[in-house]
């Protein structure tokens, strides 16, 4: 970036459009002639997938799978696409939280913390379980986490 950046500077369309912003955005770029392959991400959790033929100067949008099959063909070369593992872990995924603010990010503890801690203080029927694993725990037959109430 920074050798971008010093020959855009003599050139302010280049360094003041869109190319320059998007540049700024990759993470990741793959090179495959006469493809280049760019990972963008736009914010947090959001990102874009391109490839440039940098011959015809074609810029084509590239799913998730897709990138991730143009990353496989770096290492491996050409793939079979017949005997392409694929697993889905989103039906795992679905009702677990996700974090929708930038400041969550990095403090998944803490999320989680707030999230159980709030969805168990509004069901009250949540807690039983909590309670009856709490007081399962002992050592020589006295409670080490919850004493029974008398």
């Amino acid at each position: 970036m920074a050798e971008f950046d010093a020959i855009s500077k003599e050139d302010t369309k280049l360094h003041d459009g869109a190319f320059h912003e998007v540049l700024k955005s990759t993470q990741e770029a793959i090179v495959l002639p006469p493809w280049v392959t760019l990972s963008i991400r736009l914010r947090p959790g959001v990102w874009e997938y391109i490839r440039v033929n940098v011959n015809a100067l074609v810029v084509e949008e590239l799913s998730v799978a897709e990138y991730l099959r143009f990353k496989e063909e770096l290492v491996d070369g050409s793939s079979n696409d017949n005997f392409l593992l694929e697993l889905d872990f989103k039906s795992l995924t679905s009702s677990f939280p996700r974090p929708t603010l930038t400041k969550s990010i990095g403090n998944g503890v803490e999320f989680l913390n707030r999230h159980l801690s709030a969805k168990m203080f509004h069901d009250k029927d949540s807690m039983h379980p909590l309670l009856d694993f709490l007081r399962t725990h002992a050592c020589k037959g006295k409670p080490l986490i919850c004493l029974p109430r008398h």
